[in-house]
C-alpha cells in the first residue's frame, strides 16, 4: 500500500509537471506565433501600401496602442524622450530656470523659478520670447522651444525678448545651470501658529525637503501645520515612505506591494525616527492627488496621525517599474499593487476588467471593502483616500472662466506691474474699488463671450426640436426663456465680483513676489485652507476626527 501510494504521488506530481511545463509551452509559443504574425504584416504593409509608411512612426503607433489597451500609467520611452523621463523622476535638467507657455500665438515667460538664471537675467513673468541664439521662434510649439532652451550646465545662451508695453526687443545672454525644481513648493507661517507647506512633486530628495520645511516652520514658532498634497500627482514610492516617515514612528509598516513576480513584493518601513509624531496636523487633498500622495495621505490616515481636509483622492493605486530596452530605450509597466497600513488598496479603476467596448469604469461603491484605521475608524479600499472632512472644489462663475480662458488676467496683471512699482506683501494686497473698476474698464473692448450651461441646454432643445419639426410650436416659449436667462458681462462683472477680484489679486501679486506670493495671496480666501485652520484652532474638534468609535 505505501508503494502504491508513492507511485501514486509521483505520478501525480509528474503530471502536474508536465502539465504546468506544457501550459508555460503553449504560452510561449502564442507569445512567438504573434510576434511572427506582427513581424510579417508589418512587412507586408511598408511593402505593398499605397503610401509610404514611415516605419518608425507606425511602429510606434502600434506599440502606444497595445500598451494603452493595459493602463494609462504602461508606457514606451524611446531614446528621443529619455531626456524628459529623467527631467520627471529626478525633478533635474539643464536649462534656464522659467516655465513657458503661449498666449495669443506668442511664446511667453509664464514664471521663472527664484533665483535661476532666467530671474537673475532680469526675465519676468509676460516677456516673449522672440528668438533664441538667433533662431525665430515664430510658429514653434512651446515643447520645440522648451528644448532649445534646455541644455548643458554653464553653456550660454542669447534670447531676444520683448517686455510688456514695449515696442523694441532686448537682447539677454544667459548661462544655463542645473535647475533642481523644488518639491516643497512653499514653506511659510498662516499665523502666528500655524504653518502651512505645499508639496507639488515625489521626485530625489523630496522627504529631505519637507524634513527641512517641517523644521523651519517649527523654529518659526508653527504649534499646527497644513500639509497641501492637492493635485499633487504623485512619483517615486521611497520618497512618500520616508515621508510619511517624517511623522510616524520608527519601524512602522508604510505601504507594501504585491505584484506576479513575488520575488518583487516588499514590506516598505519607517527607518528613521520620526521629526514629529505629536504635532497637529491637516493634510489637504484633491481629486487630482495621486499615486504617491495617496499613499501619504493613506498612511496618515490609517494610523490616525493627521485630519484630512477636501476632496477625495484619484484612486491611483498602481507601481511602475522602468525596464531597459534595445538601443536606449525603456518600458515603463506596471509591477504591481501597493497596500497601505489598514490593508486597503485604493486603486479605483478596474482595468483588468474591461467592458465588452473596451472602456473600463471604476470600482463599484457595492463592492468596496471596509477596513480599520489604528484607531478603530472605518475606512473602504478601491476609490481613493475619502477625507475626514469634505470640502467642495470651489466652483467659478462662467465669466470668471471666460475671463482666464482668454487670458485677460494675466495681460492685466503686466499692465498693473508696469503701472506700479511696488504692492504691500501678497498677504496683505487687497484691490481696491476704484481698482476694480480700473479693470472693468480694461475689459470693455475685450472679448469676455461666453454661453452660460443653460443657454447650452437651450440651444440643444431647439436643435432637437427643429430635428422634430416641432420647433415653431415651442418657439416663442424658448425665446422667452433665453430673454430670461441670458447673462449680461456688465451684470455679472458686478455679481461675481467677489471671485475675480480673488483671481486677480493673486495673479497681481506673482508680477512681484512670483509663485510665493501667488499662494500666499490666497491663504485668507481659499475654502480649504480656511477649513483646515478651523479644525486646527479647536483641538477638542480635532481629536474628535480622530477617535475611533
Amino acid at each position: 500500500m505505501y508503494k502504491k501510494y508513492i507511485t501514486g504521488l509521483l505520478i501525480g506530481t509528474l503530471g502536474l509537471g508536465l502539465f504546468s511545463f506544457k501550459s508555460e509551452s503553449d504560452r510561449y509559443f502564442e507569445i512567438a506565433k504573434n510576434l511572427d504574425v506582427f513581424a510579417t504584416l508589418f512587412k507586408e504593409v511598408n511593402t505593398y501600401y499605397v503610401d509610404d509608411v514611415p516605419p518608425a512612426h507606425m511602429m510606434r503607433t502600434g506599440i502606444d496602442a497595445m500598451l494603452k489597451s493595459l493602463d494609462p500609467y504602461t508606457n514606451y520611452i524611446p531614446e528621443d524622450d529619455i531626456e524628459d523621463f529623467r527631467t520627471m523622476t529626478t525633478g533635474q535638467y539643464g536649462g534656464i530656470g522659467a516655465i513657458i507657455g503661449s498666449r495669443d500665438g506668442k511664446v511667453v515667460v509664464q514664471m521663472p523659478y527664484e533665483n535661476s538664471p532666467a530671474h537673475k537675467a532680469g526675465l519676468v513673468i509676460g516677456d516673449e520670447i522672440l528668438k533664441i541664439n538667433g533662431v525665430s521662434v515664430t510658429g514653434k510649439s512651446t515643447g520645440d522651444v522648451s528644448k532649445m532652451l534646455k541644455g548643458q550646465a554653464n553653456t550660454t545662451i542669447k534670447l531676444e525678448v520683448r517686455s510688456y508695453g514695449q515696442t523694441k526687443g532686448r537682447t539677454v545672454e544667459l548661462t544655463r545651470s542645473n535647475i533642481m525644481v523644488e518639491n516643497v513648493s512653499y514653506a511659510g507661517m498662516i499665523d502666528e501658529e500655524t504653518g502651512y507647506f505645499q508639496l507639488s512633486g515625489f521626485t530625489v530628495d523630496a522627504s529631505k525637503e519637507v524634513r527641512m520645511a517641517v523644521q523651519k516652520l517649527k523654529e518659526q514658532g508653527a504649534k499646527k501645520i497644513i500639509f497641501d498634497l492637492r493635485d499633487n500627482p504623485g512619483g517615486l514610492l521611497h520618497e512618500a515612505v520616508n515621508i510619511s516617515n517624517v511623522f510616524v514612528d520608527k519601524g512602522r509598516d508604510i505601504v507594501s506591494t504585491k505584484g506576479k513576480v513575488t520575488d518583487w513584493n516588499k514590506t516598505y518601513k519607517s527607518l528613521d525616527e520620526p521629526l514629529d509624531k505629536e504635532v497637529p496636523l491637516v493634510i489637504l487633498t484633491s481629486s487630482r492627488s495621486a499615486s504617491a500622495s495617496e499613499i501619504v495621505a493613506g498612511v496618515m490616515q490609517d494610523y490616525d496621525r493627521a485630519v484630512l481636509v477636501g476632496e477625495r483622492t484619484f484612486g491611483k493605486g498602481l507601481v511602475q517599474a522602468t525596464r531597459p530596452l534595445s538601443y536606449n530605450s525603456q518600458l515603463k509597466v506596471t509591477t504591481a499593487k501597493y497596500y497601505i497600513p489598514s490593508g486597503r488598496c485604493i486603486q479605483a479603476i478596474d482595468y483588468a476588467h474591461r467592458n465588452e467596448d473596451g472602456s473600463v469604469g471604476k470600482i463599484a461603491d457595492s463592492l468596496r471593502v471596509a477596513f480599520k484605521t489604528a484607531n478603530g475608524r472605518v475606512v473602504y479600499d478601491g476609490g481613493g483616500v475619502s477625507p475626514d472632512v469634505e470640502v467642495e472644489q470651489q466652483a467659478f462663475s462662467d465669466i470668471t472662466k471666460a475671463i482666464a480662458s482668454k487670458g485677460h488676467y494675466f495681460e492685466y496683471a503686466n499692465k498693473y506691474k508696469a503701472e506700479h512699482a511696488t504692492i504691500p506683501a501678497a498677504t496683505k494686497f487687497k484691490l481696491t474699488d476704484k481698482d476694480y473698476e480700473d479693470f472693468v474698464a480694461y475689459l470693455a473692448d475685450k472679448d469676455v463671450s461666453y454661453r452660460t450651461g443653460i443657454e447650452s441646454e437651450l440651444e440643444d432643445v431647439a436643435k432637437e426640436a427643429k430635428e422634430g419639426k416641432h420647433y415653431d410650436d415651442i418657439k416663442a416659449e424658448l425665446d422667452a426663456i433665453k430673454k430670461k436667462v441670458s447673462h449680461n458681462k456688465a451684470n455679472d462683472l458686478m455679481r461675481f465680483k467677489s471671485e475675480i477680484k480673488e483671481v486677480l489679486e493673486a495673479e497681481i501679486a506673482s508680477r512681484y513676489y512670483l509663485q510665493k506670493g501667488y499662494i500666499e495671496s490666497t491663504f485668507d480666501d481659499d475654502p480649504n485652507i480656511l477649513m483646515a485652520k478651523q479644525v486646527l484652532d479647536d483641538q477638542q474638534k480635532y481629536n474628535s476626527y480622530l477617535k475611533g468609535k
